[in-house]
Formats: C-alpha cells, sequence, structure tokens
C-alpha cells in the first residue's frame, strides 16, 4: 500500500512536473533571447518579470488553494457538486484579473519605491502593461489546471503546456529581434509572445471541457448560478490566507529584484541568473505538493484519515530526496548554468556565486511548500500567513537589505546580491522548521478530534 500510494504520487507529481517545467521554459527562454538582445534588457526583464510574478502568483496562489476543495469533493463522488462549485469560482477569478490588471498596468508607484533606475522605467511598464493584458487567460487557464489536479487528471494539462512551448519560443525570439517584415520590439516582444500564448492555451483549454467525454458527468456547461455568498465566504476563508501567503512568499524572492536594481545591471544580470533557476528547481517540490495534497483532500474526502496521513509521509520522503539531488546540483553545475545565460564574465562569476546559496535557498524551500500545500488541506491557512510575514518578510527580505546597505552591528555592509540571498535562505530554513513542527502536530490523531472538512 505505501508503494501504491507513493507511485501515485510520483506518477501525479511527474506529469504536473513536466508541464511547469514548460511553463517554465517561458521564463528561461526570455531570459537568454532578452540577455543575447542587450544586457540592459535582461536587467529590465529583471525587475519586471518580478512584478508580473509576484502578481500573477500571488493571485494564483487564492485559484490554487481551492484545489482541495474539489479534491475532497471527487474523493467523496459528489461528482455533480464538482461542476456548481467551479462555476461559483469563476466569480472568484473575475475579481483576481480585474486586481491584477489594476496593479500590472500602474506600477510606477512601485518602481519609485524601490528605487529602480530612470533608465530602466520605461522599458519596464511598456513590458508590464502588455502582459497586464495576459494575466486574464492565465488566471483562467490556472483554473482549469486546478481543476485537473484535483480530479487526479492532470495529462491534458500538461500536453497543452508542452505545445505552448513550441509556440512561444519562436515567437519570443522573433518578436525580439523582429525580421519578415516585423520590427524589433526588443524585451516588449517576449511580452506579446506570452500574451499570445496564454489566449491559444485557453482556448483549447475551453474546447477541451466542451468536448472530452471525461468532463461530461460533471456538468460544467449549465448557466452559471447567481453568486452563492456562502460559498464564496468558503473560498474566500481558504483563498485569501493562502493568496497573501503565496504573496509574502513570492514577493520576498522578486522584491529582492527590485531592490537589487540600484547596484547596476551586473548585479541585476547576475540575480536573474540565480532567481530563474531557482524558480526552475522549485518546480519539483511544487509539482510534489500539488499531487500530495489532491491525494490527501482525495482520501480525505473519502473519509479515511489514515490514508491522508499515510499520503502525506510518502509526498515528504519524495520531496527530501529530489530536493537534495536538485540543490546538489545547482551547486556542482554552478559555472555552466550561469554560463549559459550570458558571455560577460563579470555576470557568469557573480551569478556561479549566487547559486551556491541558492542551493540551500532550494532545500528549505521545497520542504516548507509541501508543508504549506498539506496544511491547507486541513484548512491550516492562518498561522503559515502570520510566519511568513515574520520571516521571510522580516528576517529573509528585511534582513537582506540591512545586511547589503547598511550592515549587522560589526558586520559592515555587503553591497552585492548574495547578502539577499543568504539572508533569503537563512529564513526559509527557519520557516520550514516550524511549518514540519506544525504540520506534525495538525496529523498527530486525537480521539474525537473532528475531521476538517
Amino acid at each position: 500500500m505505501a508503494s501504491s500510494e507513493r507511485g501515485v504520487i510520483a506518477r501525479h507529481a511527474a506529469t504536473v512536473l513536466v508541464g511547469q517545467l514548460a511553463v517554465m521554459a517561458f521564463g528561461v527562454t526570455d531570459t537568454i533571447v532578452a540577455g543575447r538582445y542587450a544586457e540592459g534588457a535582461l536587467a529590465a526583464l529583471s525587475v519586471g518579470s518580478a512584478i508580473f510574478i509576484s502578481v500573477y502568483v500571488s493571485l494564483m496562489g487564492g485559484l490554487q488553494a481551492l484545489l482541495p476543495v474539489w479534491a475532497e469533493l471527487h474523493g467523496a463522488r459528489r461528482t455533480s457538486e464538482v461542476g456548481r462549485s467551479v462555476r461559483q469560482s469563476l466569480y472568484l477569478c473575475a475579481a483576481a484579473i480585474a486586481l491584477g490588471m489594476a496593479l500590472l498596468l500602474f506600477p510606477a508607484p512601485l518602481l519609485r519605491w524601490t528605487e529602480v533606475p530612470p533608465a530602466m522605467r520605461d522599458e519596464v511598464e511598456a513590458y508590464l502593461q502588455v502582459l497586464a493584458f495576459a494575466l486574464a487567460p492565465a488566471l483562467l487557464f490556472r483554473l482549469f489546471s486546478t481543476l485537473n489536479q484535483s480530479l487526479g487528471k492532470p495529462q491534458l494539462v500538461t500536453w497543452l503546456q508542452l505545445a505552448s512551448l513550441g509556440l512561444k519560443l519562436p515567437l519570443s525570439i522573433w518578436f525580439t529581434f523582429g525580421g519578415a517584415g516585423l520590427p524589433a520590439m526588443g524585451l516588449v516582444g517576449c511580452g506579446w509572445a506570452t500574451l499570445v500564448v496564454n489566449y491559444t492555451m485557453l482556448g483549447a483549454a475551453v474546447w477541451l471541457l466542451r468536448s472530452d467525454p471525461f468532463y461530461t458527468g460533471y456538468r460544467f456547461w449549465q448557466r452559471i448560478e447567481p453568486p452563492d455568498w456562502q460559498q464564496l465566504r468558503r473560498f474566500a476563508r481558504l483563498g485569501v490566507p493562502a493568496g497573501l501567503s503565496v504573496l509574502v512568499e513570492v514577493t520576498s524572492f522578486t522584491l529582492m529584484a527590485l531592490f537589487i536594481a540600484r547596484l547596476g545591471t551586473a548585479a541585476s544580470a547576475a540575480h536573474q541568473i540565480a532567481s530563474n533557476l531557482t524558480a526552475v528547481a522549485y518546480m519539483m517540490p511544487l509539482s510534489l505538493a500539488i499531487a500530495t495534497s489532491a491525494r490527501v483532500s482525495f482520501w480525505l474526502g473519502a473519509g479515511d484519515a489514515t490514508q491522508a496521513r499515510r499520503a502525506c509521509r510518502r509526498g515528504f520522503e519524495l520531496t527530501v530526496c529530489f530536493a537534495l539531488l536538485f540543490a546538489g546540483g545547482m551547486a556542482a553545475l554552478r559555472w555552466q548554468l550561469a554560463g549559459i545565460y550570458s558571455a560577460n564574465p563579470a555576470v557568469v562569476a557573480l551569478g556561479a556565486t549566487l547559486l551556491l546559496a541558492t542551493a540551500v535557498y532550494h532545500f528549505a524551500d521545497a520542504l516548507q511548500t509541501l508543508c504549506v500545500f498539506v496544511l491547507r488541506c486541513y484548512r491550516v491557512t492562518v498561522a503559515p500567513l502570520v510566519l511568513y510575514c515574520g520571516l521571510l518578510w522580516g528576517l529573509g527580505l528585511g534582513g537582506g537589505y540591512l545586511l547589503a546597505y547598511r550592515g549587522f552591528g560589526h558586520w559592515s555592509a555587503m553591497p552585492s546580491p548574495l547578502a539577499f540571498w543568504l539572508m533569503g535562505a537563512l529564513a526559509l530554513a527557519v520557516t520550514a522548521g516550524l511549518f514540519i513542527a506544525l504540520l506534525l502536530a495538525t496529523l498527530r490523531p486525537a480521539p474525537g478530534r473532528p475531521r476538517l472538512a
């Protein structure tokens, strides 16, 4: 039984991982294309992508938090209720789209607050204005992806994501460098390529929902009901803390790019290399966390708390093994990896140094990611949010800023991206330790404890 559960999680995670890596390849493609176009474009991408990722992933986290809801309904075999719940989630998605577009269309206050150099701002703003209109299809497709993950059928999503990569790569190159009558657009060209690909993926997802027999029993295509405020409040109690937690987690990572921008284009470019590789490596623990939480919620919906705890253990074992593998590879191949992104020796040298710190960062990040996803299955969302705020924003981002620009006590300032990565790794390590303790306390069976549903 243990090996069977481990196999189910591994297969689900592997399928999700392939799709997630295809999506992450969008960012890798843009980073390499921008880096080859101009060092200034790579630095501007570092800032622009930090803002977009902060907005998109935070809103996505609120939608991803609905996975346990649909997985429990699936485990309880309440098939028709899944369709109604998905239709209600469209109201939540519409609110997220409106909020996200407003933030991306008007980024100037944030750029001024973080003291991004004026020379970068025009290019960053133009890039974000294009991505603002790519946000709606991205979030709607994420809803489709979360639904399939909750039903244990992520394969269709993965195939769509792989196919989209085949479209994204040539479009980014063409729009950035120009050709065939199209003028070179530079960094903005990467944004237009993303917009085209996102709408193509959403169109394919809608077609599958309408035509694939797998979805027939869920009755998705009924007329949408008026807002069910009771159900939307339940969504909000789960999704809002989860989304805010993701906001804190992601901004503790992405705001580094904005604070590092004042150190110059070489520092920003090296940081972009480290952050891009870290984000790619993160897809493994994220995939395992999604697969594990889907199984835990399935068993909770089926009324088997023991099997739910067993699924959690199997997911944790897999996460530790792969996190060690990825962290070791990042440290051992740091020079080769940095050299893929840039031909500038100074950028490569600094990037390789940063990858030593990101190896530790990744291992701690993997552990806390699995914990927070499983805690959501048990509706534990507020405590992780509080810990994130104090540790990731306070110790990690705030500590990195102090170390980089002011120094700590007898330690003088370290005006380097390394200061942010060192403090970020420390903050994540503490976070992971506390989350593991919280998860163990949550999983511990207690006589008379009601199941959280």
